[in-house]
């Protein structure tokens, strides 16, 4: 049986949970999940704890923030008039939008704080500054 390598495709099962136990994403009950080993599709705390296992291997990896979605950026938090927000959009706190930044990139948002006069957006990945625990388990390697 071969053991991964970077470079191999992968293919595997895996819980993400929280530091309180909260399960965050998860591959139970769908496809499991297929990527490159150390090309950069996954986060990179998940990707080095790859080589080396087997097929049918299962391992518990804790990420730290840095490891995961990096830290939160404070910076990345803005609050916009509430007028440059069309009136066709129900706003909400947690509601996912979108925006081009400055290169023309598609950035996603979440709505934080909503006041009378303004939007609170925050462009940080929802697990930004999260340290991250996966449950995986290897189902094939090519």
């Amino acid at each position: 049986m071969s053991e991964v390598k970077s470079g191999d495709t992968v293919r595997i099962h895996y819980t993400g949970t929280l530091s309180d136990g909260s399960v965050f994403d998860s591959s139970q009950g769908n496809d499991p999940l297929e990527f490159v080993v150390g090309s950069g599709q996954i986060i990179p705390g998940l990707d080095v704890a790859l080589p080396g296992m087997k097929v049918g291997d299962e391992k518990r990896v804790e990420i730290a923030s840095e490891d995961a979605y990096g830290p939160h950026h404070a910076e990345a938090r803005q609050a916009v008039p509430r007028t440059e927000i069309p009136a066709d959009i129900p706003l909400e706190v947690g509601l996912q939008l979108q925006a081009k930044n400055e290169r023309g990139e598609i950035m996603p948002l979440t709505v934080t704080e909503i006041t009378h006069e303004t939007v609170v957006l925050d462009a940080n990945h929802p697990l930004a500054g999260k340290d991250l625990t996966f449950e995986i388990e290897l189902v094939s390697v090519n």
